[in-house]
């Protein structure tokens, strides 16, 4: 940490599990390192993607399927130095097992699942899973669904726990196409897509003469 009283605080993106009933939080992993870049691609909704009218061609359907791509960096090499007990005694697992077990059903819904089918129940209902938030800083906070995730461990202990690794993280933003208005999920997005428009209202103006015109029509 640093001796200057007027370094600012380093903020941290991470992933906050919570209740999609109650919206409790149930878990927070912030990321050892910010990653250095955070990929945003964008698929329009149009009508006309869809082989519409040319007259639907300025109508979309919803918000675009936005999704995020990241790779962040876990190294244990410093808890080690301080011998930090968990550490020592199972390197990298237990902050890997943290993410991971988000794109995992719990072992009790699985086993139910089996006493249900056991006893002959005709039709399982689909589990489902806390909703999954996304955060960088607090202009994104956004609900979203991991769709690709791989880790790469670069580094061992003597005992062959991971002590270094790379993550890398697909994610796609979900809102009331994949949730449902009133889910809670949604009603972050809605507050997500709020602040845009607000933030959106703040970038500076131009006019036309900077565009090296002076009228449209």
């Amino acid at each position: 940490m640093s001796s200057f009283p007027g370094t600012p605080k380093i903020i941290k993106g991470g992933i906050v599990i919570i209740n999609p009933v109650t919206a409790a939080v149930e878990r927070i992993i912030s990321l050892q390192y910010n990653p250095d870049s955070l990929t945003r691609s964008f698929q329009v909704q149009g009508m006309d993607s869809q082989g519409g009218p040319v007259s639907e061609a300025l109508r979309i359907k919803g918000p675009p399927v936005e999704t995020l791509k990241l790779e962040a960096e876990l190294d244990a090499t410093d808890l080690l130095e301080a011998a930090d007990r968990d550490v020592l005694e199972s390197g990298l697992h237990a902050q890997l097992a943290a993410l991971e077990t988000i794109i995992y059903p719990k072992s009790q819904q699985l086993k139910e699942n089996n006493r249900l089918s056991g006893s002959g129940t005709l039709e399982i209902i689909p589990m489902e899973m806390p909703i999954t938030l996304f955060i960088w800083s607090k202009n994104r906070i956004l609900p979203v669904r991991i769709t690709e995730f791989s880790v790469t461990e670069e580094a061992f202990d003597v005992n062959l726990n991971p002590i270094r690794a790379k993550i890398s993280l697909g994610m796609k933003v979900l809102n009331a196409d994949n949730l449902g208005f009133d889910n809670k999920g949604n009603s972050i997005f809605m507050n997500y897509l709020q602040n845009k428009e607000r933030l959106a209202g703040n970038s500076p103006g131009s006019n036309l003469n900077t565009l090296g015109i002076n009228k449209i029509i």
